[in-house]
């Protein structure tokens, strides 16, 4: 089971992870899922989940044989994975209470991560609706994705 680890502690440029690794380590083929916890910050529950699954190619470590894919084509899937994941404001609940969201990023376990993250679990969501998105392909990786969220409750 690769190690999962996620940023501390929340701060006032909240789109920047500190000392983030992250295009190197994905470059070395050290990760293998990315997610998006997002958590009420009033009682820590957690209501999105966005996770990443990454596949990448063994062979692409050697310089020998290359996928052949173009930057466009690899651009335009990212594009519409994008634009996916925008139009799921039609179906994800409203969310009403402030929120604060954590990074987990898995990676290899011998991996070297920075001083001020810490190991997490994967923080699930019980009695979760989840929906699967869009995947792209790069000369390296091929990344799935989907997106699980808290069933609203109705009263």
């Amino acid at each position: 089971m690769p190690a999962m680890f996620r940023t501390l502690p929340p701060s006032a440029d909240a789109c920047h992870v500190p000392h983030a690794p992250t295009g190197d380590w994905l470059y070395k083929c050290s990760v293998q899922k990315l997610v998006v916890v997002i958590s009420n910050i009033e009682d820590g529950e957690v209501l999105e989940r966005w996770q990443f699954d990454i596949e990448w190619d063994k062979t692409a470590r050697d310089d020998s044989a290359p996928r052949e894919k173009s930057q466009k084509a690899t651009q335009d899937e990212i594009r519409l994975v994008i634009r996916q994941i925008t139009a799921t404001v039609t179906f994800l609940p409203l969310l009403e209470a402030s929120c604060s969201f954590d990074l987990l990023i898995y990676t290899d376990r011998d991996l070297v991560v920075p001083e001020k993250w810490e190991e997490s679990g994967p923080q699930f969501i019980a009695n979760s609706e989840q929906v699967r998105l869009r995947s792209f392909t790069t000369t390296i990786h091929k990344v799935n994705s989907m997106v699980a969220f808290k069933i609203p409750v109705n009263d």
